[in-house]
């Protein structure tokens, strides 16, 4: 005679493996807050001036061509340069940050942090605090001033877009 597993032996065992394949690992990555968390925005000291950091004093970026309801990093972009998730009420500002914090919702429905209308991200190039090495890739991407003053628009040492490398294998717009 052939057993049978019991029904709700196999109904437990399906519930914990939906369970762990459910489990949001938000607040590993420093582009991710879980709700309710607290996202503490310092100042860290770069090569490029100051900027904003967030989770371990990583440094901030924001995009020229985002605008301040609207992301225009998405897909791959969003893979190399990750945003800032969270809403401005998460928001826990340090000494020295003056600007006004808000929130966007990204095109797959999450929200993301935003600072004097800029939505905020990290470079996956940043490895440890104080690091700035997306500032001016693409002419686009640059740290984000603590002040609330516009930050820069162009790359720096007066370099136009094609003399200066890019720091990804990216040629789009953005990357």
């Amino acid at each position: 005679m052939r057993r049978h597993p019991r029904p709700a032996a196999s109904l437990v065992a399906v519930g914990v493996l939906l369970l762990a394949a459910c489990q949001n690992n938000v607040g590993s990555s420093p582009g991710s807050s879980a709700a309710g968390d607290a996202i503490t925005i310092g100042v860290s000291q770069t090569d490029a001036g100051e900027a904003l950091s967030g989770t371990g004093g990583l440094t901030l970026y924001l995009l020229t061509t985002d605008t301040a309801t609207t992301s225009s990093c998405t897909g791959g972009c969003a893979t190399a340069w990750r945003p800032l998730l969270g809403t401005a009420a998460d928001v826990a500002a340090g000494d020295g940050v003056s600007g006004t914090f808000g929130t966007i919702t990204r095109d797959d429905g999450s929200q993301q942090v935003s600072f004097d209308g800029h939505p905020l991200y990290y470079y996956s190039g940043d490895g440890a605090p104080g690091e700035s090495t997306g500032d001016g890739v693409g002419g686009v991407w640059f740290i984000v001033p603590p002040s609330g003053e516009a930050a820069e628009t162009e790359p720096p040492g007066g370099q136009s877009e094609g003399e200066r490398p890019s720091a990804t294998p990216y040629t789009a717009p953005g990357y």
